[in-house]
């Protein structure tokens, strides 16, 4: 016998597919949008997520001449890609699905420094994350457990037993894991739906190549409706700022005291003076899952030197772009 695939939004799916009013609350526009992050039983979902960043270093110094000015600004470049199936284990019929996370690949270049990357011993490891209709991830304690072991591994120690922090792209898989629903998530009033125009607040985390935990307020705004290859897409536009803090339940994966190796140990006191730029994603409104995403932003810091030199003056400038694009689906096989 032919089975129908299950959907872990079910429950939540009957009461919006409907549109024609909500039990003690405001009947919805007709013309409103919703969006929700569904999962199919044997369906995995592929993603490539690709970071890279282009940090300029100017130290401010001798300013009255282009050519020894030249010589005091230098330019690093990175890039991280990363390949991750997410497979639904087990669905709860009150909307909570458990979604099986492979890490299958992990790659990261750099123009200085080392290749090699603590990051990569992601490759081949798996997390679970109990995700509910909106995208709201309810449990990650895997994916933070999973983070913090592969923190220890940026480490190493040097004659007298001190930790050396060597450089490392573990916040940049943050970015694409912790924050992947999240223009779904972050809808203050999912079961309203969203009107052309509408927009919502949220934050985002920052990547660095440097350690230092900040983040950016976003703006999404459902832009329009976009005939799609696989169904109509939701354009969702965003927009990005300073924010004052960073939340705490954001994950760390490493603590304690350390030195950092490479061209950012010679830096401390890490200023954020601005950050500044958009994004767009195309999330699949009958599908319920998100196409793609491009971001790019250029955030500009100050910081001091750990040994001070007379006329420096430090200025970072970060040009990040972050994408994500949903490599294949795989569906069961037919008659099962």
């Amino acid at each position: 016998m032919k089975t129908t695939p299950i959907i872990f939004t079910a429950v939540v799916l009957i009461v919006l597919s409907g549109c024609q009013g909500l039990a003690g609350k405001k009947n919805p526009s007709k013309d409103a949008t919703f969006l929700t992050v569904d999962f199919e039983q044997g369906q995995t979902l592929r993603y490539k997520f690709v970071s890279t960043r282009e940090i300029i270093l100017d130290l401010g110094a001798a300013k009255s001449s282009s050519r020894s000015r030249a010589a005091t600004t230098d330019i690093i470049s990175e890039s991280m890609e990363t390949i991750v199936a997410y497979t639904p284990v087990e669905i709860d019929p009150y909307g909570l699905t458990t979604v099986k996370a492979t890490c299958e690949s992990v790659k990261v270049t750099r123009t200085k420094g080392p290749h090699r990357d603590a990051v990569q011993a992601l490759a081949g490891r798996t997390f679970t994350l109990v995700v509910g209709p909106t995208g709201k991830i309810e449990d990650y304690s895997q994916l933070d457990e999973l983070l913090r072991e592969i923190g220890e591994k940026v480490f190493r120690y040097d004659d007298r037993g001190g930790r050396i922090k060597d450089p490392d792209m573990i916040s940049d898989f943050v970015a694409g894991q912790w924050f992947l629903w999240d223009a779904v998530s972050s809808i203050e009033q999912p079961a309203q739906g969203l009107s052309l125009g509408q927009s919502w607040k949220s934050k985002l985390s920052v990547p660095t190549p440097m350690v230092m935990r900040k983040a950016r307020d976003v703006t999404y705004t459902l832009e329009e409706i976009r005939p799609g290859e696989k169904g109509p897409l939701a354009v969702i536009s965003s927009s990005y700022q300073p924010a004052e803090s960073a939340p705490r339940s954001w994950p760390i994966p490493y603590s304690g005291r350390f030195q950092v190796a490479g061209t950012f140990g010679f830096y401390r006191g890490y200023q954020l003076l601005d950050l500044q730029g958009r994004g767009e994603e195309l999330f699949n409104i009958d599908a319920g899952r998100t196409e793609q995403y491009a971001q790019q932003y250029e955030m500009r810091l100050k910081c001091s030197m750990l040994l001070p030199l007379p006329g420096v003056d430090p200025r970072i400038t970060i040009k990040q772009n972050l994408s994500m694009k949903l490599l294949e689906d795989e569906s069961p096989a037919a008659g099962q």
